[in-house]
C-alpha cells in the first residue's frame, strides 16, 4: 500500500503540496458543522434549508477525511492522523468507537480483501422477521434505517455483548457527551434538533450509495483480529470485484464533494495516495477517454437507479448482485448494506 511521493516529507502535513486541499477540508467540516447549528436554528425557511444542507455535508467530508486518516495520508505522524481523526469522527457521529478501532478494521478491508464485519446484522434479521419487516419498510420510504442500526449497534453492543465490554467506558462516555450537547441544542432550538436529525439521515444516505456498489469481496462476519481465508483474493481479484463510483467523470471537480471517494479502483491499486491525486491517479492508470468503464468507473445515473429499484432487496440481500456488464446495465447490481467502514467494528 506504499507509494512514491512527489514530495519529501516536511512539516506536519505529509506532502506539502496537501497542505491547501487537507487545510481546506478539515476547516470546511469543522467550520461547516458549526456554523450549520446556527443556520438551522434560524427563522427563515431559506436559511433552515442551507444549514440542513450544509450540516450534511460537512460530516459528510469529515466521514471521508476519517478514511484518508486511517491511511495516513494526511499528517507526518500517526499521532497527528489520530488526532485529527478522533475529531473529525466526533463531526461524522461515529466517535463511540476509537480511531484505531476504525482503523483496524480498515486497514483489514484492504489487507484481506474483504468485507470484514464485526457485527452478524444479517444473522439478525434471519432471526427476527419483524425487524427485517421493519427495516424494508422503512427503506422503501427511502429512510436509511439499515444504517441507522449499523451505527446503533456500535454505541449499544459494548452494553451488552460480554467480548465487547472493554470498548464500554469510550462508548458510554462518548454516549452521555453527546446526548448531553443535543439536549443543549433542544433547549436552545427545537427545530435545529430535528433539523440535524435531517441532516444526519442526507449523512447516511450519501455514505450508503458511495459504500453501496464499491465492492463485491467476500463479506465475513467475525471478530476484529480473527483471521479469515484468502482463498485466492489476489490482486486481480481485488481490482475485478472493485468499482468506482464518481459524481461526474466529465467534471471532475464535482468529485470535491465525496474528496474523491468515487475513484475507488485507484485507491485500491495504491492505498497510499491521497484524496487530492485520486483522479491523476486515475487517469495514469486506466487512460482518460476511451473506454468509460475503465477503472470500473460506473455512470451515476445508472447508480442511482438500481439505488432505487433495489433499496428493498438490498436490505437482506444474500450478495450484492451482478454488477454492470456496460452503461446502462446495472439493474442487477443490487449492492450492500453494513460495509462502511464507520460500522464494520
Amino acid at each position: 500500500m506504499s507509494t512514491t511521493m512527489p514530495n519529501a516529507r516536511r512539516g506536519l502535513m505529509r506532502e506539502r503540496e496537501g497542505i491547501v486541499p487537507n487545510s481546506l477540508a478539515i476547516g470546511y467540516a469543522t467550520i461547516g458543522w458549526l456554523g450549520s447549528f446556527a443556520l438551522m436554528g434560524a427563522d427563515a425557511v431559506a436559511l433552515n434549508i442551507v444549514g440542513v444542507l450544509l450540516c450534511a455535508h460537512a460530516m459528510v467530508i469529515a466521514a471521508y477525511l476519517i478514511h484518508e486518516a486511517a491511511h495516513y495520508t494526511l499528517f507526518t505522524t500517526p499521532a497527528a492522523n489520530r488526532a485529527v481523526g478522533e475529531w473529525v469522527s466526533f463531526i461524522a457521529g461515529s466517535c463511540y468507537a476509537s480511531f484505531e478501532r476504525i482503523r483496524h478494521m480498515h486497514i483489514r478491508h484492504h489487507r484481506d480483501r474483504a468485507d470484514v464485519t464485526c457485527f452478524d446484522f444479517k444473522g439478525l434479521l434471519q432471526r427476527h422477521r419483524g425487524l427485517r419487516r421493519g427495516l424494508e419498510a422503512l427503506e422503501w420510504a427511502y429512510i436509511p434505517a439499515t444504517e441507522v442500526l449499523m451505527h446503533l449497534q456500535v454505541v449499544w453492543r459494548p452494553f451488552f455483548v460480554p467480548s465487547q465490554r472493554r470498548h464500554l467506558p469510550r462508548s458510554a462516555t462518548m454516549l452521555v457527551v453527546r446526548l448531553s450537547l443535543l439536549a443543549l441544542v433542544g433547549l436552545w432550538s427545537l427545530k435545529a434538533l430535528l433539523l440535524y436529525l435531517l441532516a444526519y439521515g442526507l449523512l447516511l444516505t450519501v455514505l450508503n450509495f458511495f459504500d453501496a456498489f464499491h465492492h463485491t469481496f467476500d463479506q465475513y462476519f467475525t471478530e476484529a483480529d480473527q483471521p479469515v481465508p484468502m482463498n485466492g483474493r489476489d490482486r486481480v481479484y481485488e481490482q475485478a470485484n472493485t468499482f468506482s463510483n464518481v459524481i461526474s467523470a466529465r467534471h471532475p471537480w464535482l468529485n470535491l464533494a465525496t474528496l474523491n471517494f468515487g475513484y475507488h479502483n485507484a485507491h485500491h491499486e495504491r492505498a497510499a495516495v491521497p484524496w487530492y491525486r485520486l483522479p491523476a491517479l486515475h487517469r495514469q492508470l486506466y487512460g482518460a477517454g476511451g473506454d468509460p468503464t475503465g477503472g470500473g468507473l460506473m455512470p451515476l445515473p445508472d447508480l442511482l437507479r438500481t439505488w432505487h429499484r433495489n433499496r428493498v432487496r438490498r436490505v437482506s440481500g444474500e450478495d450484492y448482485g451482478a454488477p454492470p456488464a456496460g452503461p446502462l446495465k446495472a439493474d442487477d447490481f443490487v449492492g450492500a448494506h453494513g460495509v462502511s467502514f464507520l460500522t464494520v467494528i
